[in-house]
Protein backbone atom coordinates (compact mmCIF):
# COMPACT_ATOMS: atom_id res chain seq x y z
CA UNK A 1 0.00 0.00 0.00
CA UNK A 2 1.62 3.14 -0.79
CA UNK A 3 0.55 6.42 0.85
CA UNK A 4 -0.32 9.66 -0.96
CA UNK A 5 1.88 12.67 -0.06
CA UNK A 6 -0.10 15.12 0.63
CA UNK A 7 0.53 18.80 -0.85
CA UNK A 8 0.30 21.92 1.20
CA UNK A 9 -2.69 24.10 1.21
CA UNK A 10 -1.36 27.48 0.04
CA UNK A 11 -3.44 30.67 0.05
CA UNK A 12 -3.05 34.12 -1.47
CA UNK A 13 -5.17 36.16 0.22
CA UNK A 14 -5.70 40.05 0.40
CA UNK A 15 -5.44 42.77 3.21
CA UNK A 16 -8.16 42.09 5.50
CA UNK A 17 -8.72 38.67 4.73
CA UNK A 18 -8.64 36.44 7.78
CA UNK A 19 -6.87 32.81 8.23
CA UNK A 20 -8.39 29.65 9.47
CA UNK A 21 -7.18 29.52 13.04
CA UNK A 22 -7.70 26.01 12.96
CA UNK A 23 -4.25 25.71 11.23
CA UNK A 24 -0.94 26.44 11.13
CA UNK A 25 0.47 28.67 8.63
CA UNK A 26 4.00 29.44 7.26
CA UNK A 27 4.28 33.21 5.80
CA UNK A 28 5.88 32.96 2.34
CA UNK A 29 5.18 36.63 1.58
CA UNK A 30 3.23 39.77 3.01
CA UNK A 31 2.96 40.53 7.00
CA UNK A 32 -0.41 39.12 9.26
CA UNK A 33 -1.42 40.44 12.51
CA UNK A 34 -2.94 38.28 15.39
CA UNK A 35 -5.76 39.68 17.43
CA UNK A 36 -8.12 39.33 20.36
CA UNK A 37 -10.95 41.57 22.09
CA UNK A 38 -11.38 43.13 25.17
CA UNK A 39 -14.89 42.96 26.96
CA UNK A 40 -15.76 46.49 25.09
CA UNK A 41 -15.09 45.09 21.32
CA UNK A 42 -11.64 46.92 20.85
CA UNK A 43 -9.05 45.15 19.12
CA UNK A 44 -6.31 43.90 20.86
CA UNK A 45 -2.90 43.52 18.67
CA UNK A 46 -0.91 40.07 20.10
CA UNK A 47 1.57 40.05 17.09
CA UNK A 48 2.53 41.17 13.98
CA UNK A 49 4.20 38.50 11.76
CA UNK A 50 6.06 38.33 8.55
CA UNK A 51 8.21 36.26 6.19
CA UNK A 52 9.76 33.49 7.38
CA UNK A 53 7.36 33.40 10.47
CA UNK A 54 4.28 30.93 11.01
CA UNK A 55 1.22 31.55 12.85
CA UNK A 56 -1.55 29.46 14.36
CA UNK A 57 -4.23 29.90 17.45
CA UNK A 58 -3.76 26.39 18.53
CA UNK A 59 -1.42 27.33 21.52
CA UNK A 60 -3.13 30.89 22.42
CA UNK A 61 -5.17 30.58 25.90
CA UNK A 62 -7.30 33.57 24.76
CA UNK A 63 -10.41 32.14 22.57
CA UNK A 64 -10.93 33.59 19.97
CA UNK A 65 -7.63 34.52 18.13
CA UNK A 66 -7.99 36.67 14.81
CA UNK A 67 -5.11 36.31 11.93
CA UNK A 68 -5.81 38.59 10.02
CA UNK A 69 -3.37 39.65 6.62
CA UNK A 70 -2.15 43.40 6.97
CA UNK A 71 -1.20 43.13 3.64
CA UNK A 72 -1.59 40.96 0.17
CA UNK A 73 -0.18 37.56 1.86
CA UNK A 74 0.80 34.01 0.40
CA UNK A 75 0.90 31.55 3.08
CA UNK A 76 1.46 27.49 3.20
CA UNK A 77 -0.27 25.25 5.46
CA UNK A 78 2.39 24.15 8.26
CA UNK A 79 2.56 21.01 10.17
CA UNK A 80 5.42 21.93 12.96
CA UNK A 81 7.31 20.03 15.37
CA UNK A 82 8.49 20.20 18.87
CA UNK A 83 10.87 22.60 18.12
CA UNK A 84 8.62 24.88 15.78
CA UNK A 85 6.41 25.15 18.33
CA UNK A 86 8.50 26.01 21.20
CA UNK A 87 10.43 28.67 19.26
CA UNK A 88 6.82 30.30 18.08
CA UNK A 89 5.83 29.96 22.00
CA UNK A 90 9.39 31.86 22.56
CA UNK A 91 8.48 34.54 20.00
CA UNK A 92 4.74 34.98 21.09
CA UNK A 93 5.83 35.83 24.27
CA UNK A 94 8.39 38.03 23.52
CA UNK A 95 5.74 40.16 21.17
CA UNK A 96 3.53 40.32 23.79
CA UNK A 97 6.11 41.34 26.14
CA UNK A 98 6.81 43.81 23.50
CA UNK A 99 3.71 45.35 22.60
CA UNK A 100 2.27 45.21 26.21
CA UNK A 101 5.86 47.90 27.12
CA UNK A 102 5.14 49.77 24.69
CA UNK A 103 1.35 50.57 25.47
CA UNK A 104 2.12 51.16 28.92
CA UNK A 105 4.13 54.28 27.50
CA UNK A 106 1.89 57.04 28.52
CA UNK A 107 3.66 60.08 25.87
CA UNK A 108 2.10 59.60 22.31
CA UNK A 109 4.54 60.58 20.84
CA UNK A 110 7.33 57.98 22.71
CA UNK A 111 4.73 55.47 22.21
CA UNK A 112 4.55 55.53 18.39
CA UNK A 113 8.25 56.03 17.46
CA UNK A 114 8.84 52.94 20.15
CA UNK A 115 6.30 51.07 18.26
CA UNK A 116 8.00 51.99 14.53
CA UNK A 117 11.04 51.55 15.85
CA UNK A 118 10.31 47.55 17.34
CA UNK A 119 8.37 47.52 13.56
CA UNK A 120 11.74 48.17 11.64
CA UNK A 121 13.65 46.06 13.82
CA UNK A 122 11.35 43.53 12.82
CA UNK A 123 11.25 44.10 9.21
CA UNK A 124 12.75 46.71 7.96
CA UNK A 125 15.89 47.18 6.04
CA UNK A 126 18.83 47.75 7.82
CA UNK A 127 21.40 50.54 6.44
CA UNK A 128 24.02 52.92 7.95
CA UNK A 129 21.59 55.64 8.91
CA UNK A 130 18.79 53.27 10.39
CA UNK A 131 16.05 50.97 9.00
CA UNK A 132 14.35 52.19 6.06
CA UNK A 133 10.37 50.71 6.81
CA UNK A 134 7.94 50.61 4.00
CA UNK A 135 4.89 51.48 5.72
CA UNK A 136 3.01 50.89 2.09
CA UNK A 137 4.69 47.40 1.86
CA UNK A 138 3.26 46.51 5.40
CA UNK A 139 -0.07 48.09 4.63
CA UNK A 140 0.30 49.51 7.80
CA UNK A 141 -2.03 52.95 7.66
CA UNK A 142 -2.35 55.68 10.41
CA UNK A 143 -5.41 53.82 11.75
CA UNK A 144 -3.46 50.09 11.78
CA UNK A 145 -0.76 51.87 13.67
CA UNK A 146 -3.45 53.66 15.88
CA UNK A 147 -5.10 50.25 16.66
CA UNK A 148 -1.66 48.96 17.21
CA UNK A 149 -0.57 51.37 19.44
CA UNK A 150 -3.34 51.93 21.43
CA UNK A 151 -3.31 55.48 19.81
CA UNK A 152 -6.08 57.51 17.34
CA UNK A 153 -5.58 57.55 13.92
CA UNK A 154 -5.65 61.42 13.91
CA UNK A 155 -3.22 61.52 16.81
CA UNK A 156 -0.83 59.04 14.77
CA UNK A 157 -1.08 61.61 11.45
CA UNK A 158 -0.53 64.37 13.70
CA UNK A 159 2.57 62.98 15.32
CA UNK A 160 3.77 61.24 11.98
CA UNK A 161 3.74 64.82 10.93
CA UNK A 162 5.37 66.01 13.43
CA UNK A 163 8.38 63.65 13.53
CA UNK A 164 8.81 64.44 10.21
CA UNK A 165 9.02 68.57 10.25
CA UNK A 166 11.81 68.03 12.79
CA UNK A 167 14.05 65.41 11.59
CA UNK A 168 13.27 62.43 14.01
CA UNK A 169 12.10 60.29 11.08
CA UNK A 170 13.24 61.05 7.43
CA UNK A 171 10.99 60.64 4.39
CA UNK A 172 13.09 58.81 2.14
CA UNK A 173 10.17 58.79 -0.79
CA UNK A 174 6.57 59.01 -1.31
CA UNK A 175 5.96 55.52 1.09
CA UNK A 176 9.57 55.07 3.00
CA UNK A 177 10.32 56.58 6.56
CA UNK A 178 14.17 56.25 7.66
CA UNK A 179 14.05 55.33 11.12
CA UNK A 180 17.23 56.28 12.54
CA UNK A 181 19.47 54.45 14.67
CA UNK A 182 19.30 56.31 17.57
CA UNK A 183 15.12 55.73 17.59
CA UNK A 184 16.22 52.25 16.65
CA UNK A 185 18.46 51.68 19.40
CA UNK A 186 16.87 53.76 22.23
Amino acid sequence: MTTALQTPLRLTLQPGDVLPDSLSWRIQDGYIRTSAWDVEGESIVLGIWGPGDWVTAAYSAIKPIEIQCISTVVVEQFQPSHQDISGLLQRQIQNLEEIFLMNRIKLAEERLLTLLAWISRRFGQVNTLGYRLSLKDMNLTHKALGDISGLTRVTVTKTLNRFKASGVLQQVSKDDLLVPLAAVQA
